[in-house]
């Protein structure tokens, strides 16, 4: 079989597979597949990110960015929640906007200490202001996402396995967008950026404008994906975006790898099923940010290049394995 064609069965099986897994799980697992779906969108606009070599250590607040922002509109304006779920990830993107103009002043370790205070800024302002952030305690009765009649089936996104095709489709959209950008002339520059900065610079190429470019693109996919979580669960506070889940989104995409498109999606599933299977059914879920920092550490000892590694070292032994076709020989010519 040609490889373009196996390729291809190989996207329309996982297709198939995503949209039937969920009539194979319980209730809270269907939930859990809810999160799992927003935590991919999440960990692969931070890989956006990381294509310019900049590590940032507030991208869970920026998630929490559009969450507050899209929550807010609907409760002010009763906008249609999609898009105040977009207008959320304007307003994530925007923000990111603002503060790129002192963070990227700095560069490397001065820039990710930069980004965590910056973080935690934005975090005090929502505890500190009742109104409209509900201080400590947050939003509740966020506005659900309405129900949706299409005549053939009556879609009530109340019920998990209902929103997680929402989510499907949406994180879907937001992956295909993100792949063409890293594949694009764009693409390319952030590339650029991250490995030769200073030849990239001598070419022409707006180095800061760049890596300004990659965190506001990359916000605003992270405030789509927190604007999807509020709707869900109805309820957000500013400790749902704090340092814990700031070192899990890390974790995820270090033990995966950040060097191909699937590395970071690869990490959040491995250790979504290893938290959801292992440590809840052994009653160790207390202890996921002990147990996700001695993760990271074997992962950055015994494994740098994550997961994807052994996906690539997989494929390549399956390259040499495979037969390839006789070669045609040629008619002698009379």
């Amino acid at each position: 079989m040609p490889r373009a064609s196996a390729w291809t069965l190989g996207w329309l099986a996982l297709a198939v597979a995503l949209v039937l897994l969920p009539q194979a799980l319980s209730f809270s697992q269907q939930e859990i597949l809810v999160f799992l779906t927003i935590n991919v969108l999440l960990v692969s606009s931070y890989r956006l990110l990381t294509l310019t070599g900049e590590w940032s250590l507030g991208h869970a607040v920026i998630m929490g960015v559009g969450a507050y922002a899209s929550a807010l509109v609907t409760k002010w304006t009763g906008l249609f929640v999609p898009l105040s779920m977009l207008v959320g990830a304007l307003t994530a993107a925007a923000v990111a906007w603002v503060l790129s103009f002192p963070l990227f002043r700095m560069k490397g370790f001065y820039f990710l200490i930069g980004s965590f205070a910056a973080g935690e800024i934005i975090r005090l302002l929502w505890k500190r202001f009742q109104d409209p952030f509900g201080g400590a305690k947050g939003l509740k009765r966020i506005e659900p996402m309405p129900n949706l009649d299409l005549g053939f089936h009556h879609f009530d996104f109340f019920l998990p396995t209902n929103y997680y095709y929402f989510a499907l489709v949406a994180v879907g959209i937001c992956l295909w967008l993100m792949w063409r950008v890293e594949r694009s002339p764009m693409g390319l520059a952030f590339h650029a950026v991250h490995w030769q900065d200073k030849l990239a610079q001598a070419s022409g190429i707006n180095v800061r404008g760049y890596r300004m470019l990659a965190f506001v693109l990359a916000s605003g996919f992270a405030g789509l994906s927190g604007a999807l979580l509020a709707h869900y669960i109805g309820t957000i506070n500013p400790g749902s975006f704090g340092v814990e889940q700031m070192v899990f989104i890390l974790t995820w995409a270090i033990v995966g790898g950040t060097s191909t498109f699937y590395g970071p999606i690869l990490g959040v599933v491995v250790l979504t099923i290893l938290n959801e299977i292992v440590l809840r059914g052994m009653g160790f879920e207390q202890a996921r940010p002990l147990i996700y920092g001695f993760i990271l550490i074997l992962s950055v000892l015994f494994l740098p290049k994550g997961l994807e590694s052994l996906v690539q070292g997989a494929m390549a032994r399956w390259r040499v394995a495979a037969p390839r076709p006789a070669p045609v020989e040629r008619e002698k010519q009379a």
